[in-house]
């Protein structure tokens, strides 16, 4: 998180959100999302992150998470700087991409215009985590999330959406372990 936001309170659920710079729609390839997916896995079974909601959208993630003991501002910084170098990688080795000459010039081009990346630079850096200490934030970012793919048009059940805790809110099965929130 570049500007160094600080999470007070590790035990209380926090929703973020990562957005791809300038909207790049990167994550309509379900290789880019799988990623995102593995590195989520990989950080609950080894970090102790507590997923509690997720939704991949097209050019932007959306999450509400806690953590067991690590500090939440240390597992995110491993989670994105590892996403954009496995993405990096994939983006750049995947035959199939039509846009890869386009994708690679614009994280380039926004790379090398922040001086806090070197040569590449995969999510926009005006976000940071917002604290839901209440029941009342935590049910409206809750819904706002699983609702966030009904709004823009392209299902309309949040459930129906595969990439998205939504279903687990109502019995199904999703691809991540969630930690319900009654």
């Amino acid at each position: 998180m570049s500007r160094k936001y600080k999470i007070r309170d590790q035990k209380i659920p926090h929703f973020v959100s990562f957005s791809v710079v300038h909207w790049i729609d990167l994550f309509t390839r379900d290789l880019y999302r799988q990623t995102v997916i593995e590195s989520l896995k990989y950080c609950q079974n080894e970090k102790g992150l507590i997923v509690y909601a997720w939704c991949i959208m097209t050019n932007h993630v959306h999450l509400i998470i806690g953590t067991r003991d690590k500090p939440m501002q240390d597992i995110l910084r491993d989670m994105k700087s590892y996403t954009s170098k496995k993405l990096r990688g994939e983006i750049t080795n995947n035959h199939r991409e039509s846009r890869k000459k386009w994708i690679i010039w614009m994280l380039e081009k926004a790379g090398k215009a922040n001086n806090n990346n070197n040569d590449w630079q995969l999510r926009q850096q005006h976000n940071h985590p917002i604290e839901l200490s209440y029941n009342e934030m935590l049910s409206t970012r809750l819904e706002y999330l699983h609702n966030n793919p009904v709004k823009e048009g392209f299902i309309e059940k949040p459930e129906h959406w595969l990439y998205s805790s939504a279903g687990d809110y109502i019995g199904m099965k999703g691809m991540l372990d969630v930690c319900l929130i009654e």
